[in-house]
């Protein structure tokens, strides 16, 4: 395989940065943007001890930061995004999402370079048909009315936007949705998911707060196996133009995950829970979905790739370097 070198934008996030190490790794050069207003400096800290990393502070709605990046890039990968908007901030998913996935396909357009994009598993909205299959499945969102659903159109929007782009000027994209992704570098609240904010409360004794009744499934993925399928999308022609699941089809309830994190931790007593009402933390009506697995056939035949680290193991791993993280960086 001959070696790139590749842009990464949110480099500094969870899935920025592992994708990051793993490049460097392979002897690829990565050139790496993030405006850090969640991505954070030390998840980067190996990569900049390596001579093949080159760090630039700057923001994807920017335009005018793309014309300064480095003539050599050969491939973007744009995982930069506002997540969902849980807690309100509707309009930054909307609007950062948009300009940012619209500058970056403009960068691949001018370059005439392979993009891979980040999607998520939330543009399956509430289909009932489950394991969500990429290409069996319809999106089934919700009202204009539940903010909820505005980072699953703004994800929907950026997929429709890549694929024009494609069709239109004929540089080749790839779009990946991704389950669940946790693990070393994910950041620690709410934003990346249950998973650190259980593990939160495990450690320290506290009460997990379960949204809605815990009955909602997920299927979480370790983040070397979302790395895999991120790598092999960069470099597999195969993946051009196609839309691809990337997780894991361990299937588990939001109270287990809960219960499953308590046993792997070791800490003493019983686990400490309350379940919290929906309407608690948003102003507007919020729609769940009460299963997320997807079905990876696809991506098993074109990328190769299947998920290896079972959630016991992963979570395991992840309470000992969130043991870590809260130290060096405090929690957020």
């Amino acid at each position: 395989m001959s070696r790139k070198t590749i842009l990464i934008t949110g480099v500094a996030g969870f899935l920025g940065s592992n994708l990051a190490l793993r490049l460097l790794s392979e002897g690829h050069k990565v050139v790496g943007v993030d405006n850090l207003s969640m991505g954070h400096l030390s998840n980067l800290k190996e990569a900049m001890l390596d001579p093949g990393f080159e760090f630039v502070e700057g923001d994807v709605t920017d335009e005018n930061m793309f014309r300064t990046l480095s003539d050599d890039i050969e491939v973007l990968v744009h995982l930069a995004a506002f997540k969902i908007p849980r807690y309100g901030k509707a309009i930054d998913t909307l609007k950062i999402n948009l300009h940012g996935t619209e500058n970056t396909l403009d960068f691949g357009k001018d370059r005439n370079i392979k993009c891979v994009l980040a999607s998520t598993s939330d543009v399956y909205g509430k289909n009932p048909a489950v394991p969500f299959s990429e290409e069996h499945t319809d999106s089934v969102i919700g009202g204009s009315k539940v903010t909820r659903w505005s980072y699953a159109v703004s994800k929907l929007f950026d997929e429709h936007l890549a694929l024009a782009y494609q069709d239109s000027y004929g540089f080749p994209v790839t779009l990946l949705r991704f389950f669940g992704s946790y693990g070393p570098h994910q950041a620690l609240s709410w934003w990346g998911g249950p998973p650190p904010v259980f593990i939160e409360a495990v450690l320290n004794d506290k009460v997990i707060p379960i949204h809605g009744d815990g009955m909602q499934t997920r299927s979480f993925t370790y983040v070397s196996d979302t790395v895999d399928g991120i790598y092999q999308a960069i470099f597999r022609d195969e993946a051009n133009g196609e839309i691809l699941n990337i997780g894991s089809k361990e299937e588990v309830t939001i109270l287990e995950l809960a219960k499953r994190i308590k046993a792997a931790s070791g800490t003493p007593g019983e686990l400490k829970y309350e379940l919290v009402p929906y309407a608690s933390f948003s102003k507007n009506k919020y729609e769940d979905v009460m299963r997320r697995v997807p079905d990876t056939t696809l991506c098993e035949k074109i990328l190769g790739v299947s998920a290896k680290v079972s959630l016991d193991e992963g979570i395991r791993r992840t309470i000992e370097w969130q043991k870590l993280a809260v130290r060096e960086r405090g929690f957020g």
